[in-house]
């Protein structure tokens, strides 16, 4: 578990398929092999630690639902490590499980706050943001300004322009998108309650059923 506040930016010193090494300064500590850290909101492994540097293996999924497939070697990257139960929160409860890739639809400077536009593929996300939430953009907490029909906005302060990567976004890059972790649970949940459930009994009746055919299957076996 994250809070989606950045500790340091790191930088891709080497990429290939599935092995990713970060160089690294203030997360290394405590991230032996086996820890785990956010790497641009996705929670990864650490399966091996050097002098300044991580090195991750990135599976198969990972790379499909993530933008980390398109990071090469020189590409900042937020860096996080879980956070501490009972510690504070300062942004907000991040699993590091990457729910989609937005594409960055706008950004511009306003006096010395930015704006960025982020716009998602999958309209399933769509339902996961409210003005006001949460949202985990490549790993940092951030609040939604504006949801429009396609796009979302969010306004940066010069602190997270400088202390993370979304100072150096561009119009049409790919960007990690996890929604509020309570809009999830709340979409199950309603979605459960809308599926036909089993009458009274039914359960009982369908295992009854099941049971009777086996051992009738069991009983021809033997008279065999």
């Amino acid at each position: 578990m994250f809070t989606g506040l950045v500790e340091e930016v790191g930088k891709v010193l080497h990429r290939d398929g599935a092995r990713l090494v970060v160089a690294a300064d203030r997360v290394l500590e405590e991230s032996a092999v086996g820890a785990s850290v956010a790497v641009n909101g996705a929670c990864l492994t650490v399966v091996e630690q050097g002098p300044g540097r991580l090195r991750f293996e990135v599976g198969p999924e990972t790379l499909a639902r993530t933008a980390l497939a398109d990071l090469s070697a020189g590409d900042p990257v937020n860096l996080e490590r879980p956070m501490r139960l009972g510690g504070m929160v300062g942004g907000h409860l991040v699993q590091g499980h990457v729910d989609g890739v937005g594409i960055v639809a706008g950004w511009s400077r306003q006096a010395e706050t930015a704006r960025l536009t982020i716009e998602w593929r999958d309209r399933s996300l769509a339902s996961l943001l409210i003005p006001q939430g949460s949202v985990a953009v490549d790993g940092v907490s951030l609040t939604v300004a504006r949801l429009n029909e396609r796009d979302f906005e969010i306004m940066i302060i010069p602190h997270t322009l400088a202390a993370t990567t979304l100072g150096s976004l561009a119009a049409g890059r790919r960007v990690n998108l996890e929604m509020d972790m309570i809009g999830k649970y709340v979409q199950r949940i309603l979605q459960l309650q809308g599926e036909p459930q089993p009458r009274q009994g039914e359960v009982s009746r369908r295992r009854g059923e099941r049971i009777r055919k086996t051992r009738r299957a069991e009983t021809r076996e033997g008279s065999r």
